[in-house]
C-alpha cells in the first residue's frame, strides 16, 4: 500500500520535473494525479491520495500505522522539520530530499546524514531548526546536491509586470512563492536515488554510500576517533594510532586551490567573486545560497584550521580570505632558499628505514612535490627559454 500525501496542484510550471503529468493534469492536485498513474502501471497496488497538508492536526492522520518508510519532498521548512521531528520521535524509517533546485551536475548527488551534507542552504536550515526547536542533531538520511547552487530565488513580479512582495500572494502562510530554477532531470534523479534507497533499505541490501569529505578539523577529528574506536575495539588499544598536523607549505597551499576551485569558491581568492557593496545584494533569502560574507567566513576558518600554531595569530588581523591567502602565498611562495636547502638535505638523507613501500613512497613524493612546486615557482615564460 502507498499513500501520497500533497497540499499542491499540477502547474504548468512544473510540467518540467513531473514524470507522469501532462498539459492535461494542471489543476489536478498532485497526490490524485500520481494515483491515477501508479494505478495504470500496477492496478493489484492499493494506493491512497491525501490532498493534505502536513501539521500539528494532521500528524496522527498521517503518521498512524507505523508505515515502513516515510518520503519527505518538501520544500517549505517549518512543515519540513516538523515532519522530520515527528519522525524521529515516533521512530520511523524517514529519508529527506532537500534542495534540487539551481543544480546542473547529476554527479554530485549523494546520500549521507543530514549533519554531513554540505553545499546545500536547505539541509543547513534544517539541520538549525531541528537542533534548535527539537533537540535533534542528525540520524535522518537525506538526498542532497554537494554542487553550490547556481542561481537565487528568480524576483518575484505581479499581473502588471513590476516586482511586488511575494507575500501577499501566499495561498497557504509560510510557504515560498517565488521559485528557483529547476533544471528537470535532477528531481527526477533525486526522486530515483531515493526510491534505490528504501528499496534497498527494506530488501536488507547493505550498499555502501560514498562518504562525504569536509575539508576541516572537525572533520578529522571525527575520523580520528573513529578510527581510535575502530583499534580499541580490535586490538584492545589505540596506542599505536598516532596523527600529525600536516605542515602548511606550498604544496598544500596548491591542494587547498584545488579544493576551493571544487568547491566553486575560487572567486573568493582571485578576485572574480567580489563582496556585494549594496544592501540589496547582501540580503538573501532562507532557502538561497549563503551570502558572500558567510562563505568568505567559512574560507577564511578552514585557512585557520589548517596553518600551524604559530602563525594563526598573524592571520587574525587580516579580514578576508583575498587578504590572507595574500599573505600566506607570500610567505611560502617565494624563493625560499631555507627552505629549498632544508628540503633538499631532507631528500638527500631520506631512507627507508622501517616504512612500508607504500609509506616510503608517498613520503618521499610529498617531500618532492613541495620541493619542485618551490625551485619551479612563477618562473617567467621568457626565462624558460634559456632553461
Amino acid at each position: 500500500m502507498y499513500n501520497f500525501l500533497s497540499c499542491e496542484k499540477v502547474s504548468v510550471s512544473s510540467l518540467n520535473r513531473h514524470a507522469v503529468a501532462t498539459r492535461a493534469d494542471v489543476g489536478t492536485p498532485k497526490a490524485q494525479c500520481l494515483k491515477k498513474y501508479f494505478s495504470l502501471i500496477f492496478p493489484e497496488c492499493h494506493v491512497e491520495a491525501k490532498v493534505l497538508l502536513y501539521d500539528a492536526s494532521s500528524e496522527e492522520e498521517i503518521l498512524s500505522g507505523h508505515p515502513d518508510f516515510v518520503l519527505d519532498c518538501i520544500d517549505n521548512i517549518d512543515t519540513k522539520v516538523a515532519l522530520l521531528a515527528a519522525c524521529v520521535h515516533r521512530g520511523l524509517k524517514v529519508l529527506s530530499a532537500t534542495g534540487a533546485g539551481a543544480r546542473a551536475d547529476p554527479t554530485r548527488i549523494r546520500v549521507a546524514d543530514l549533519k554531513e551534507s554540505t553545499n546545500d542552504p536547505l539541509s543547513r536550515s534544517v539541520r538549525h531548526r531541528l537542533k534548535k526547536d527539537y533537540g535533534i542533531e542528525g540520524g535522518i538520511p537525506v538526498v542532497f546536491s554537494l554542487e553550490k547552487p547556481k542561481v537565487k530565488l528568480l524576483p518575484f513580479k505581479g499581473p502588471s509586470g513590476a516586482e511586488e512582495n511575494p507575500l501577499d500572494y501566499q495561498m497557504v502562510p509560510g510557504f515560498r512563492v517565488r521559485i528557483i530554477p529547476v533544471l528537470g532531470s535532477i528531481p527526477a534523479i533525486f526522486g530515483q536515488v531515493m526510491a534505490s534507497y528504501v528499496v534497498t533499505q527494506l530488501s536488507g541490501l547493505n550498499v555502501q554510500t560514498e562518504p562525504i569529505v569536509n575539508l576541516d578539523s572537525d572533520h578529522y577529528q571525527v575520523l580520528h576517533q573513529r578510527l581510535i574506536e575502530h583499534e580499541e575495539s580490535l586490538y584492545g588499544t589505540a596506542a599505536e594510532v598516532q596523527v600529525r598536523k600536516f605542515s602548511f607549505n606550498l604544496s598544500l597551499l596548491k591542494d587547498f586551490e584545488l579544493f576551493l576551485k571544487g568547491k566553486e569558491l575560487w572567486g573568493h581568492i582571485d578576485g572574480t567573486d567580489v563582496a556585494p557593496t549594496s544592501d540589496s545584494d547582501k540580503s538573501k533569502d532562507v532557502v538561497s545560497s549563503p551570502s558572500w560574507v558567510v562563505l568568505d567566513a567559512r574560507i577564511m576558518s578552514w585557512l585557520l584550521g589548517l596553518v600551524e600554531p604559530h602563525l594563526i595569530t598573524n592571520l587574525r588581523a587580516y579580514r578576508s580570505t583575498q587578504s590572507m591567502w595574500n599573505y600566506l602565498k607570500k610567505v611560502y611562495h617565494q624563493d625560499n632558499d631555507a627552505r629549498r636547502f632544508q628540503l633538499e638535505h631532507a631528500i638527500a638523507m631520506f631512507q627507508h628505514g622501517s616504512l612500508s613501500i607504500q609509506d616510503y613512497y608517498s613520503a618521499f613524493l610529498t617531500l618532492w612535490h613541495e620541493y619542485t612546486a618551490l625551485v619551479t615557482a612563477d618562473v617567467p615564460v621568457v626565462a624558460l627559454s634559456t632553461i
